[in-house]
């Protein structure tokens, strides 16, 4: 089962109305009609999506709010850089976002549990449909969608899957794959992506090349390298787990997460990940995947000062994330 290895699947659209210029060029009052007009985009769609579309201005929202975005995989870092003239709109459930006057006027985005590609792009590629209804985006035949970052032309998507790559992770093997990937028009980062760590092993998988090749193409050389790294991953898994250390290392991370009263936030992840190698191996199975996923996300340490509603230390952090994984697992 692929979802044993693949947490999530996200197609990202970069797109751009033709009649104004790039968010770097477009001073505060263009930002604000940019941001009119999609709002209205979505409104008057037929669409019955549309009405599951909030509306999030970044300036009103606190620097822990907008963090909580990040790690939700909602937004990027940079949007929550420069909060200026930018705003983000998305459904209830969290599954589609659209950050306006980050890079490009529009990122659409997609976001869906385990491995889905057509699932997904599906739904980025109507929300698209949706909001060209009504906006005229820029685009050139030759070219295809304009977007202010080159690496984008083309197609404008960024389609991706979040990887638990821990057997890779643990054998090194990880650094050889890394190298092998740019050739074949992929790159894998961090939790985050782009200059980001790898915590807990999780990688972001996505495609690199989006001009002179079709969405359909790009999607496909992205499901067929997944399915190589994930059989990878699992034949790596099975030979660790003949040795009696990975199995050590599984059962006194449960101890540890079970009865710890303070940990910080890279410990966490770190032995939360061994603990899913455990779950997903059946060697502990009083827990579930999705219960260590969920996990992953609410101990982000904006998530945990959203949910106390207030500052927090580092110190209280970590007591904080310690009762809420005791008494989750």
């Amino acid at each position: 089962m692929q979802n044993d290895v693949v947490i999530s699947t996200r197609v990202r659209l970069a797109r751009n109305l033709a009649e104004f210029p790039f968010p770097c060029k477009l001073n505060d009052k263009g930002k604000e009609v940019v941001i009119d007009k999609v709002k209205s985009a979505i409104k008057d769609s037929n669409s019955a999506v549309s009405n599951d579309f909030q509306f999030l201005d970044l300036e009103q929202m606190n620097e822990m709010q907008r963090l909580n975005l990040v790690e939700h995989h909602l937004v990027s870092p940079e949007f929550i850089s420069n909060t200026k003239g930018r705003a983000l709109l998305i459904t209830k459930d969290n599954k589609i976002s659209i950050m306006v006057n980050e890079e490009d006027h529009l990122r659409i985005q997609v976001i869906n549990k385990g491995f889905d590609l057509e699932e997904t792009y599906f739904l980025a590629d109507k929300v698209d449909t949706l909001l060209d209804e009504n906006l005229k985006f820029a685009f050139n035949k030759k070219l295809g969608y304009l977007t202010q970052c080159p690496t984008n032309l083309g197609t404008g998507m960024r389609a991706s899957v979040m990887l638990h790559l821990p057997a890779l992770q643990k054998t090194r093997a990880i650094g050889r794959i890394t190298g092998n990937l740019s050739k074949l028009g992929l790159t894998i980062r961090g939790i985050y992506g782009e200059g980001s760590e790898p915590k807990g092993a999780m990688y972001q998988l996505s495609n690199q090349v989006t001009l002179g090749i079709s969405e359909k193409a790009a999607l496909e050389n992205l499901k067929n390298i997944t399915e190589q790294l994930v059989n990878q991953e699992k034949i790596t898994r099975e030979r660790l787990f003949k040795s009696i250390e990975t199995k050590d290392t599984v059962f006194r991370s449960m101890g540890i997460l079970k009865y710890a009263k303070t940990i910080s936030h890279d410990e966490a992840m770190k032995l939360l990940s061994n603990v899913r190698l455990g779950v997903v191996a059946g060697e502990i199975t009083d827990v579930s995947c999705e219960t260590i996923d969920e996990l992953f996300t609410q101990i982000q340490p904006a998530g945990l000062m959203v949910k106390e509603n207030k500052k927090l230390t580092p110190e209280e952090r970590d007591i904080i994330r310690a009762e809420l994984i005791q008494a989750t697992l």
